[in-house]
């Protein structure tokens, strides 16, 4: 009975011949292909008088179908799949590859119904579906699948053979005979097809040889056992197995002649044999050329035919033949009909062989059997040609002259020989050009012109007059150029390349006004090439490669402007980084040296390009990651130059703080593409530091809110780039003495400060807490601090007192800082003008004071001005006090401008006499506050 694979495969044919959805029948097809695979050759084959072996179907209680039911079922599935094949592939429902692998499942299945003695219907059936599916999988090109089925055949015309013999008494009907050879026969040339095709050339030929043997019988089956090898030895012939292409197209030739009256006719014996003889020709043709030559003519006997005759003479030719007896071949030939374009192929052969004699000879004739052909113009342009070929330019000028005057006369070429011809002259013509014969190209220049009536506009009699233009202007004629380009210009007005030849006509005549509108409409045309050129002769870089050239020749004539300008376009238009960065660099150079040469007022405009060019050569270096050719090294040498010059210029502007921040910012850019070695990280560091520096100073310059808002915020964004780099640049070396750390804190302090950053007191609790802080750090902090539009009284006392504090650590204090730090203390802790202050803050600038004449009495170098502030705001204190009624703070104070008077030099005795008499009334006041009573002594 049919075991679980076959079940399982008959209901998926039963699914399929159901569907009707082309995606769906796809993927059944395929699902189906895979189940048959599995499919052993023994599955559900049964030897007679066995029963069934029970199912897992029958063990839970269900009935089985009985063996010939269940096997009735798969055959009748697999008719019906190979005839729903049939149908589909003829409706193109399934594609070649699907029916072959739905004939695979077909086939599978009627082998296990074959049983052990089937029928003679069921063999037949068997070898019929055997054959085909064999047959199918060659024509898809898998041939190593067909093998199996091809065998079965085999052995299914054996079974069958074997049954006629035994049901006829040992001796089968002549016509079941000739059925069962035809199979076999049949069987045989598909085993034949592929071996072939698996290059397995021995059991090819094992295959034809048992077909050869069987035509006796098979008579009519010829024609097809040629044309079969016929086919074999056109592959093998593709493959450039020339051997077994030989073999099998001789085997062709042979088999074709064996029954004439079931040949394949004398035109495909030719056809072979030209083959053949073609073989023979590429394969070794001094080893096999009497094969070649035989094989041809046999060919030609066959069937007279231009192929054969131009292979016999292309044979004869490569044989190194006399010129008699390729004349002989030629002669054969005379009475054939050949087309005019054949001929000309005849006659170039003989000439690109050296047969001139012959070639010519031939040419000659060709005119005399197509004197009605429209298109014999093409004799003449062949024989023109093969003279230029053969340097023989007098004789090709007077071809060409005649053609000229014949053109005028109502013989004129056609269109497309036409065309030809001037593609011919303006060949030559370039040769003599490439030469430097300019006179010489003239020459051809002027027979094309020939052929344009006056006053015609034609966009190549446009290319023809710029070609003659050049000439005339390399002989010095400029007179004859320019009339030239004049005609140029009425052709074609849009041309880029006619631009270009007016702009070198003005530069030979060192117009420069006029060379830099022919530039700048280059520019203009450059950035649409294919609206104003033929796509076909034009490059799609023609446009920067001619500004490259206007750049070239403006910098040989010292023409720096036009140069400029030219270079400017070519920056736009450049593809090609190596090519940009050399215009881009070339820029830079002839700026630089413009503006060198210029005053301050005409330097903003030049300057403001050189930025533009570097702006230009920073967006193309990061745009080169994405290009293969542009090497990373290349990348990094690039960059290093742009690097240094914007370096180089961003110290040479000083005088304008806005371009010498945009390129140090620029100098930055540059160096991200370039390796971080310590180099690079140094100058990083620096840019940024000297970019911040800038946009600082700009910002405490009279600029609206909103610009100095702008300013600082971009000072803080390249001072937090510095502080990564700065991170990365200290783990390379010792940098103790290296200022970047306090520059960083002082520029980041003054940018939060006067933004109002709500993060500043952050900041500066980590700076407080730094042990090696520097006094004058904490001084310009303090002065930071009440920069307008800061205002952080807070911030400015706290670093005040730090900077005190380390003063007074000092072994030997440095009055005179001492001094000024103090004052500063002092000045923001006790305003001036206030008499109502709090006692806590008069306190607290009481010791200030204390501090300072400790200082003044233990040194002689405390500033004379210092100490008399010192003793004006003491005194003043107390004086303000005295007028509130406060008398004995009145006295404490006015006493410390006493000891601070004491201190003075040259100056105490202009104070002295007031003060002592206001201190007087002070303390008498005081006595009187407190009721004192003087004792008696």
């Amino acid at each position: 009975m049919a075991g679980p694979p076959a079940v399982a495969a008959e209901a998926l044919v039963q699914e399929l011949l159901r569907e009707e959805a082309p995606s769906r029948i796809a993927a059944l097809a395929e699902e189906l292909f895979q189940a048959a695979e599995s499919i052993s050759e023994g599955d559900g084959k049964v030897a007679e008088g066995e029963s069934p072996a029970p199912s897992p179907s029958e063990e839970t209680g269900r009935a089985c179908a009985s063996r010939p039911t269940a096997l009735a079922q798969v055959e009748e599935s697999a008719v019906s799949l190979w005839n729903w094949t049939v149908t589909k592939h003829t409706a193109a429902v399934i594609n070649d590859e699907q029916r072959a692998k739905l004939r695979f499942v077909a086939c599978r299945l009627i082998c296990l119904c074959e049983g052990s003695d089937p029928p003679e219907g069921t063999i037949r059936r068997q070898i019929l579906m055997s054959m085909k599916t064999g047959k199918g999988w060659i024509d898809i090109g898998k041939a190593g699948l067909a093998d199996g089925f091809l065998e079965n055949a085999m052995s299914s015309i054996e079974k069958l053979y074997a049954k006629l013999r035994k049901g006829s008494d040992g001796e089968a009907d002549v016509q079941v005979q000739t059925d069962v050879e035809k199979s076999l026969f049949k069987v045989l040339s598909y085993q034949a097809e592929s071996a072939v095709a698996q290059g397995d050339f021995q059991r090819a030929v094992m295959c034809v040889q048992r077909c050869k043997d069987m035509l006796m019988k098979l008579p009519k089956e010829t024609c097809y056992l040629s044309i079969l090898c016929y086919n074999f030895g056109v592959e093998t012939y593709e493959w450039k197995k020339y051997e077994q292409s030989s073999f099998w197209l001789s085997q062709s030739y042979d088999i074709g002649k064996m029954d004439m009256k079931y040949s394949v006719g004398k035109e495909m014996q030719a056809k072979v044999l030209r083959l053949l003889a073609t073989t023979y020709f590429e394969w070794d043709c001094s080893l096999y050329l009497d094969k070649a030559l035989k094989a041809i003519s046999l060919a030609n006997q066959e069937n007279l035919h231009p192929a054969g005759f131009f292979l016999k003479v292309k044979i004869l030719l490569k044989s190194g033949a006399s010129d008699e007896d390729i004349n002989s071949a030629l002669a054969e030939f005379t009475h054939l009909e050949m087309s005019l374009d054949f001929c000309l192929n005849t006659a170039k052969l003989l000439l690109e062989h050296g047969r001139e004699s012959l070639g010519f000879d031939f040419l000659k004739s060709v005119p005399e059997r197509f004197e009605s052909s429209p298109d014999l113009g093409k004799i003449t342009l062949l024989h023109i040609e093969f003279l230029l070929q053969n340097k023989r330019e007098l004789l090709a000028k007077q071809k060409i002259e005649e053609v000229i005057v014949g053109h005028y006369t109502g013989k004129q070429l056609l269109p497309e020989a036409l065309n030809q011809l001037h593609i011919i002259l303006w060949d030559r013509a370039a040769k003599h050009y490439e030469e430097k014969s300019y006179s010489e190209a003239l020459h051809w220049y002027n027979y094309s012109v020939s052929f344009y009536t006056p006053g015609q506009i034609d966009q190549n009699l446009a290319k023809l007059q710029r070609n003659m233009a050049s000439c005339y202007l390399h002989l010095k004629q400029v007179d004859k150029a320019k009339e030239a380009i004049k005609q140029a210009e009425r052709c074609d007005p849009s041309s880029i390349f006619t631009k270009f030849s007016v702009y070198k006509i003005a530069m030979l005549e060192n117009d420069t006004e006029k060379a830099m509108e022919a530039v700048i409409e280059m520019g203009k045309l450059a950035e649409k090439p294919s609206q104003h050129e033929d796509n076909l002769r034009v490059d799609k870089n023609t446009g920067s490669n001619l500004l490259s050239l206007a750049a070239q020749i403006a910098l040989e004539n010292d023409q720096q402007i036009v140069a400029i300008k030219a270079l400017e376009y070519l920056s736009e238009h450049l593809q090609d980084c190596q090519q940009l960065f050399a215009s881009l660099k070339c820029l830079v150079r002839l700026i630089l040296s413009k503006v060198m040469a210029e005053n301050a007022e005409k330097r903003d405009g030049d300057i403001n390009s050189i930025l533009t060019y570097l702006n230009l050569a920073h967006k193309k270096l990061a745009e080169s990651f994405t290009e293969e050719k542009f090497t990373g090294d290349m990348r990094t040498l690039e960059a290093h130059w742009f690097r240094k010059v914007a370096w180089n210029l961003a110290v040479q502007f000083k005088d304008s703080p806005e371009k010498m921040r945009d390129f140090f910012v620029l100098s930055f850019k540059f160096s991200q593409f370039c390796p971080s070695d310590k180099a690079v990280l140094i100058a990083q560091k620096t840019c940024l530091l000297m970019a911040a520096a800038v946009d600082l100073e700009m910002g405490r310059q009279q600029v609206t809110p909103s610009e100095q808002t702008e300013f600082f915020s971009q000072a803080l964004q390249h001072l937090q780039t510095c502080k990564e780099i700065w991170k990365v640049l200290k783990l390379t070396g010792d940098f103790a003495k290296d200022p970047t750390d306090t520059l960083l804190l002082l520029y980041e302090f003054e940018a939060r400060s006067k933004l109002n950053d709500p993060t500043l007191h952050n900041l500066m609790e980590s700076v407080w807490e730094q042990p090696q802080i520097e006094i004058k750090t904490l001084e310009i902090i303090a002065s930071l601090a009440m920069e307008s539009p800061a205002r952080y009284p807070v911030l400015c006392k706290k670093a005040l007192k730090s900077a005190l504090n380390l003063h007074r650590k000092q072994a030997v204090i440095d009055a005179v800082k001492f001094s000024k730090c103090l004052h500063s203390l002092i000045n923001i802790s006790l305003p001036t003008g206030l008499t109502d202050l709090d006692t806590c803050v008069l306190q607290e600038v009481w010791h200030y004071f204390e501090d300072a004449l400790s200082v003044v009495s233990s040194t002689d170098a405390y500033p004379e001005m210092e100490i008399l502030w010192l003793m004006t705001r003491a005194w003043n204190t107390g004086i303000f006090q005295y007028t509130v009624g406060k008398y004995k703070e009145a006295e404490q104070w006015c006493g410390l401008g006493m000891h601070f008077l004491n201190h003075l030099g040259s100056l105490k005795k202009s104070y002295e006499g007031h003060m002592v008499a206001l201190y007087s009334e002070v303390l008498d006041k005081l006595d009187r506050a407190k009721g004192f009573i003087p004792s008696e002594e």
